[in-house]
């Protein structure tokens, strides 16, 4: 595939080194231009210089910015993402008050809403960088959930995730993407409580292997 991924911080980098490891293409902004061009030449993919650049030929467009920059990114997109795959992987986190992002909607259903003409799905929030870069723990294949209302775009967004490493698993409708960002929320908070390295990655046991 042809994967526009805009952000070059450590998620833009860990989805772009594993995507150019399945054999995608893969094209990589960021707000400044210069750390696009880092982030491409420490993960094989190419830099663009601009957002729309990055995704106006891609099949799969991969968010993957702060939560406070959604809105500057959709609106240097303008319609240019009209109709694509984008793939929310965005959180929203507040570990000293988790009730504030736990009780209203998902970023990729705000995503939704504002942008009805793009086919939003939700993925990769609940794993940390260094498991998007190799989503294995011990040789085992952790899970890669995805939520969308588009059925055509949650089947090439788990096609893309199993590409890179994940077990694909339907996570159902994009309202469950609430669930998949508390998810987000609650592995971060366990590593600040325990101090835990930040490498463990969510992974259901038992029947269907």
């Amino acid at each position: 595939m042809k994967i526009g991924i805009i952000g070059s911080g450590n998620v833009g980098k860990a989805l772009a080194k594993s995507s150019v490891r399945a054999g995608h293409a893969v094209m990589l902004s960021a707000s400044d231009p210069e750390h696009a061009t880092a982030a491409a030449k420490e993960t094989g993919a190419h830099a663009t210089p601009s957002n729309v650049e990055a995704v106006k030929d891609a099949d799969v467009v991969i968010v993957a910015v702060p939560y406070d920059k959604l809105g500057d990114v959709f609106r240097s997109l303008g319609t240019t993402v009209d109709g694509k795959v984008v793939i929310d992987a965005t959180n929203h986190i507040n570990v000293q008050n988790p009730g504030e992002v736990l009780g209203g909607l998902s970023n990729a259903e705000e995503i939704q809403e504002r942008h009805p003409q793009v086919r939003v799905v939700k993925a990769f929030n609940y794993s940390f960088a260094s498991r998007m870069a190799d989503p294995t723990v011990d040789g085992i294949r952790l899970d890669g959930f995805v939520a969308g209302d588009d059925e055509d775009a949650k089947l090439k967004a788990l096609e893309f995730v199993e590409s890179i490493g994940y077990r694909p698993i339907d996570a159902g409708p994009l309202v469950m993407a609430r669930v998949l960002e508390g998810m987000g929320l609650l592995i971060v908070t366990l590593q600040i409580r325990n101090e835990w390295p930040w490498q463990n990655g969510w992974k259901l046991v038992g029947p269907p292997q």
